[in-house]
This record gives structure tokens, C-alpha cells and sequence, in this order.
């Protein structure tokens, strides 16, 4: 977005951190007059996977004839596409003035920049007057800032080992903090593994599982995605999806789960799930004469995933452009990674404090036994990445958010990104 006083101060508390807990998210709601009760919500928790899920099913309800709104995070170049109303972008303009709005109340309750957010994307939907929001929870799920609201529907995609300083450092543990966006006695679907089902059992929503209730198999369309078939208690129905990845039927097949327990119909469905995409996640962009691939996995199971899309893709080894957070376990994507690597580009996300420096990553790599160069930007590691037909640009999302309007020829974000 351009130029915006109110805009910098939202982006400055970023630098506040993050402060699990719905005190202060509550408070704001209320001096707002409680305008996420102006709609009905579902929630998308788990590891990986849920700003997929989340995008494939606002188009299935959209396509359903519900006025819908999608809120994600984090943005890759835009906050504007953090706010989704029937598949367009909120104007800025109405961003802006519903923040100004908004500003005084955080300050007040000393709101998280997340917390702002989160109520700023409930005032913009209500007075949207959607009928439908999908909400990407952000971090965990219990005290996420997104659980102050009510859901009719939750979604844990799956389990991962990610934000272990924050969430606990064992499966159980996460799979708790990811559980609290259930609720007792209304529907849920999940993804998750078996072994971890029991830990959202104990919160005694109504809860389907992939595997157990509902079944699904898949067959590779190659770059035009998946063919899935789904069976469930809510009925049979096969469908294509433009996600690539195995991993991408699935979050397909586990989001028309979800539909088919809101009552979508299995026409809408199918015209939703086809049209659905995710910018940044397996996404390929033309690049001098040939593409770049970008996906963001940021943890060993994202990097797994891409691993295997990678085969089911059929490209052999590649050039890789890679950059995480500091925090990351580089050292395991990288492994996960190497296999289908022909030469590797390390470099960093210039707007992100958090970006681990280039020579830091290469100082903690194992011997992956390819070519390793450094780049100090986004734009010097594309320029280093040789003629080749497909490249691959993975890791942080901020990294990939820098990386795409320079692939498109866009004009990328300015301010620092934290969340």
C-alpha cells in the first residue's frame, strides 16, 4: 500500500513480537462494536497447508452463491491481500479508512500488530456484509488471535514440528494448541495424523478425519494439478484441482470435506476447488526463457512436500534459491531438499530482521555435495541462477514475497516484515 501514517504504525508493532492471548483481541472487538458476530466464521489451523485450504474453500462457498471473505496471512506483496471479499482485494482506500478507525482502540488495549490486524479484517468483513469469512489462523491456535471468534467450522490441516519455542516441542503438544479452535459439539474436519486424532478427540467437537471418516485418492494431472476422488458420510464426489503436490490433493480433498459439512453443493464445489490457487506455493512464473518455481516451505515437512512434488513433477535436479528465518531448522529442509538440487543459491529477504544471513545458513549446512554460492539479495541470487528451463525459489515466505513482483515486474513492498 502507498504511503500511510497509519499504515507504518501498524507495521511498527510488528516489532512488538508476538503475545499469545485473547484479552486484549476481545477488548478491541468490543470497543468495535463485536463485528465478527456480524457473520459467520470458520477457522483453518494446523502446520502447513491451511492458507491452501483456506483459498479453496471461500471459492467453494463463493461459488455456492455466499457473499465470502478470505483472510490470510502473512501477505506476500500486498497487506490488501490479506482481505478478500469474493475473490478481489479490498481497496486500499477502505483499508485505510477502516485502520483509522481501528488505531485508536489497539493503542488503547495495547493490541499486537497481529491482534490489529485480526480485528481490522473483522470490521472490513462485517461492513462488507459477507456472510461467509474464512480465517487463517496465524500462530497455534488457542490464544491465536483469530480464535476470539466463533467458528461454525474448524479445520486443523495436519501436524508439524514449527514454532517449537512457542507451541511445545513434541507433536502432542502443538496438536493441543492447534485443537483449541474447536469447539464442543459443533463440526470439524482434520487432516492430521492417527496417532494425534485422540488429542483433538478430548475437546468433543463433531469431528471428521481424512482416513478415518472420509477417505480420498488422487491421480497426478502433472502441471494441470489432480484428479481426487472423496468419500464421505456427506456423500461421494470427484473433483480436479489445480494445486500441485500431493500434498495440495489433500488440502484440495480436506476442504471439500469442510464444504460438504457447511451444505455446499457438489456443483459449487467442483467450480470452486477447479479455480483455486495460492500464490507463492508451488506456483510457476515465467522467468527469462524458461520459469522459477516458488513455493514457500519454511519447515522439514514443507520441504518434504516440495521434495515430492518435485518427482511426481518429473523435472530432475535444479537450481534452488533458498533464504529462512534465523530460526529455522535450514539444516533439515536443505537435507530434505537435496536430492533434487543440481547447484544451491543462498541469500535473504531484505525486509525481514528476522532473514538468517546467507554465510550463516552455509556455515550450518551438511556437505550436500553441490555447488554453493551466496547472494546478499533476492535480485543477485536470481541474477546468479543459470539457463535453464525450470529453477526453484524456496523458503521464507517474506523471501518469496520479494522474489515474485520481481518475476512479474511488480513493484515489491517497502516496509519491514515480522508477521
Amino acid at each position: 500500500m502507498a504511503e500511510s501514517a497509519n499504515l507504518d504504525w501498524l507495521f511498527a508493532r510488528q516489532r512488538f513480537g508476538v503475545h499469545p492471548g485473547l484479552a486484549r483481541v476481545r477488548e478491541l472487538l468490543a470497543r468495535l462494536g463485536d463485528p465478527q458476530l456480524r457473520f459467520q466464521s470458520v477457522l483453518v489451523g494446523g502446520t502447513n497447508g491451511k492458507g491452501s485450504v483456506s483459498v479453496a474453500l471461500s471459492a467453494m462457498l463463493q461459488a455456492n452463491g455466499r457473499r465470502t471473505a478470505l483472510f490470510t496471512s502473512p501477505h506476500l506483496t500486498r497487506f490488501s491481500e490479506r482481505f478478500v471479499v469474493d475473490g478481489q482485494e479490498l481497496p486500499e482506500t477502505v483499508i485505510e479508512d477502516a485502520l483509522s478507525r481501528v488505531r485508536p482502540h489497539a493503542e488503547a488495549t495495547g493490541a499486537s500488530f497481529f491482534e490489529a490486524v485480526t480485528a481490522l479484517g473483522s470490521l472490513l468483513f462485517a461492513e462488507a456484509g459477507v456472510e461467509w469469512a474464512v480465517m487463517e489462523v496465524g500462530l497455534g491456535g488457542r490464544l491465536d488471535a483469530t480464535n476470539a471468534l466463533d467458528p461454525v467450522l474448524s479445520v486443523v490441516t495436519n501436524i508439524g514440528l514449527d514454532h517449537m519455542a512457542i507451541l511445545g516441542d513434541t507433536p502432542e503438544l502443538i496438536a493441543a494448541e492447534k485443537a483449541g479452535i474447536l469447539r464442543p459439539g459443533r463440526p470439524a474436519v482434520t487432516g492430521v495424523q492417527p496417532q494425534l486424532l485422540p488429542v483433538l478427540e478430548a475437546v468433543g467437537a463433531e469431528l471428521w478425519a481424512l482416513g478415518r471418516e472420509a477417505s480420498w485418492q488422487a491421480e497426478s494431472l502433472g502441471w494441470d494439478g489432480w484428479q481426487v476422488q472423496t468419500r464421505s458420510p456427506a456423500g461421494s464426489l470427484k473433483f480436479q484441482t489445480p494445486l500441485l503436490g500431493e500434498h495440495g490433493a489433500r488440502n484440495a480433498a480436506l476442504a471439500v470435506l469442510a464444504a460438504q459439512r457447511l451444505g455446499v453443493s457438489p456443483e459449487a464445489i467442483r467450480a470452486g476447488v477447479s479455480g483455486a490457487r495460492w500464490p507463492g506455493r508451488l506456483e510457476r512464473l515465467p522467468w527469462r526463457e524458461g520459469a522459477v518455481l516458488l513455493d514457500g516451505a519454511h519447515n522439514p515437512d514443507g520441504a518434504r512436500a516440495l521434495r515430492l512434488a518435485l518427482l511426481d513433477l518429473k523435472v530432475g535436479r535444479l537450481p534452488f534459491v533458498f533464504g529462512v528465518a534465523e530460526d529455522k531448522d535450514a539444516g533439515g529442509m536443505l537435507s530434505e531438499l537435496a536430492p533434487t538440487m543440481s547447484e544451491l543459491i543462498l541469500t535473504r529477504s531484505r525486509l525481514s530482521p528476522r532473514a538468517a544471513e546467507p554465510s550463516t545458513l552455509a556455515a550450518l549446512l551438511p556437505d550436500l555435495g553441490i555447488p554453493v554460492r551466496l547472494a546478499a539479495t533476492p535480485a543477485e541470487a536470481l541474477a546468479l541462477l543459470p539457463q535453464q528451463p525450470l529453477s526453484v525459489v524456496c523458503g521464507s515466505l517474506y523471501l518469496i514475497g520479494e522474489v515474485r513482483p520481481l518475476l512479474l515486474g511488480q513493484s515489491p513492498e517497502w516496509r519491514e516484515r515480522w508477521q
